[in-house]
């Protein structure tokens, strides 16, 4: 869903950038140049704003004083502030103050990405807007939507984790649901009541995330005025969540290696050690063991923190799953939008939400069907209610060799091919079986439509050149890294790791290539044409 964002940088070129990823993104910028202004475009737009993105070091208001204005006037918008400093004062000032979440320049388009992307996350659940909120809103096993085999035993395997203290790590994509499990795992437990603290180790600056774990003391930073507890103290009785644990830094793995191995840890700045109870959860999309390898993981924290360990699928691995989710995230969002009614998928529209591969796994889709929930004006969603995904997904044909895409041919180009044409392209349905999909790509495009007409189907990279002889090894990898570039629509993260390559690689290999990101066809569509 396209959010509304204002961001408030008194810095032109700042703004430029910042404004270039929001829209990138999806979403819709609005600017302002200080934190007046920005006050006074919450008044023309504050029913529209989802998100705010805001500098703390501005002329007329800064941060702190626009954050400080924003409680006085009770509004509650989200808002990630930007800090060129790094200083833990100045973050914890600004959380204290409501910020939701703080990126320190220069910041990334991903990093904005996941920060803003967090944040719409946590308003729409509500799930952080106090502790008390976020215990009488606690997720129970039962809460989790899951039919498939797979997810069937990570949920025996999370049930009997929550019997114990025993630390769980918990493998995966990012979206397949690993918060939610541990959410679960906790609620399941004799630490129920207790706090449940969550920390992306991942979205920490290096040189913070010692202080945001372990705490200091007055003192222990330059112009620090008073004690900060940290995390673990935060979650004394409870449990706390590690995300992204592969993401911390050496010399802190040292330090929570300590904590797990006797219960204490060492505030900085402080002289003793300090007790804690914490119950400590896990969760990583790295390999950790090729981490370990690679010297980038202790081996020694491996262990101690490996002792249970609970791989969830990805979406694409367990897509009897997605049915029941998409209804399930139906009824919520219909009621969440006070509809008169709870829209009905069609089998078209569920088809073709089961044959999608979902990069993103859960949210993805949990974003997709919300979008079509806000747009939704008739008592059933159909397909032409996710034409971003149609535009995305392999094209696939049915029994009767008929497109299911057929109605929606002007938003998704699909050659007529019969099931002749395409032996095994096909769905089969019947009453007492769920429906299967051997899917092939569409041609999406000139280049992709050449393909196809040529006898070779943009599943397919052609060994041979025009003239019969094997073709270079480059002009098959050009080839293959413009049809990432195409299937994964530009997203530069998910098209290096598909193609086993590092960022930095391919971002060489398209300029080697002379490759346009955001137009991947655009030399080879004039190549195809002879010109």
């Amino acid at each position: 869903m396209n959010t509304h964002i204002l961001l408030i940088d008194d810095d032109p070129v700042q703004r430029r950038l910042l404004r270039h990823a929001v829209e990138r993104i999806g979403h819709v910028a609005h600017i302002a140049e200080n934190g007046k202004q920005g006050l006074e475009a919450l008044a023309r737009h504050g029913d529209k704003i989802g998100i705010i993105i805001l500098d703390l070091m501005m002329p007329e208001m800064n941060g702190i004083a626009f954050l400080n204005a924003m409680r006085d006037q009770g509004i509650d918008t989200p808002v990630i502030v930007q800090t060129g400093q790094g200083g833990i004062e100045t973050v914890v000032m600004a959380m204290r103050a409501g910020a939701f979440d703080f990126v320190v320049k220069p910041v990334s388009p991903e990093r904005i990405g996941s920060a803003i992307t967090n944040a719409l996350k946590v308003d729409r659940s509500g799930a952080a807007r106090s502790p008390s909120k976020a215990r009488s809103g606690a997720i129970r096993f039962g809460d989790i939507v899951a039919v498939s085999p797979s997810m069937t035993r990570v949920m025996d395997l999370a049930r009997r984790a929550a019997q114990s203290d025993i630390p769980v790590v918990l493998e995966g994509e990012s979206g397949v649901g690993k918060e939610m499990v541990a959410r679960a795992i906790q609620s399941g437990s004799d630490r129920a009541n207790k706090p449940f603290i969550t920390v992306n180790c991942g979205a920490i600056p290096n040189n913070l995330v010692e202080s945001i774990l372990f705490g200091h003391e007055k003192g222990a930073f330059t112009g620090a005025t008073e004690k900060h507890a940290g995390k673990f103290v935060e979650a004394d009785g409870g449990t706390l969540f590690l995300d992204e644990i592969g993401e911390l830094p050496l010399d802190v793995q040292v330090k929570l290696l300590r904590a797990i191995q006797h219960g204490e840890i060492e505030t900085i700045g402080a002289r003793r050690t300090q007790k804690v109870d914490v119950r400590l959860i896990s969760a990583t999309n790295k390999d950790l063991i090729a981490a370990v390898k690679a010297g980038e993981f202790r081996e020694d924290l491996y262990y101690r923190l490996n002792v249970f360990p609970i791989t969830i699928p990805a979406l694409r691995r367990r897509k009897e799953d997605i049915p029941v989710l998409a209804r399930a995230f139906v009824e919520r969002f219909a009621a969440t939008q006070k509809l008169d009614h709870v829209p009905e998928l069609t089998p078209p529209a569920m088809a073709l939400l089961t044959a999608f591969d979902w990069p993103g796994n859960i949210r993805q889709l949990e974003n997709t069907i919300f979008r079509a929930i806000v747009l939704a004006q008739g008592p059933q969603l159909d397909i032409e209610d996710f034409t971003q995904i149609a535009a995305q997904i392999p094209g696939y044909i049915s029994a009767d060799g008929e497109s299911i895409f057929s109605g929606i041919r002007d938003v998704v180009q699909v050659p007529s091919l019969s099931a002749a044409d395409m032996p095994g392209a096909y769905a089969e349905f019947s009453s007492d079986s769920p429906a299967r999909f051997d899917e092939r790509p569409v041609a999406r495009n000139h280049a992709a439509s050449h393909a196809v007409n040529s006898g070779n189907s943009s599943e397919n990279i052609s060994c041979l050149g025009p003239d019969g002889g094997v073709r270079t090894i480059a002009a098959v990898e050009e080839e293959l890294i413009r049809f990432a570039l195409r299937f994964y629509r530009g997203q530069m993260s998910e098209v290096a790791r598909r193609l086993g390559i590092g960022r930095s690689t391919l971002y060489r290999k398209l300029k080697d290539y002379g490759i346009d990101p955001d137009d991947p066809l655009k030399h080879q569509v004039l190549e195809d044409a002879g010109i």
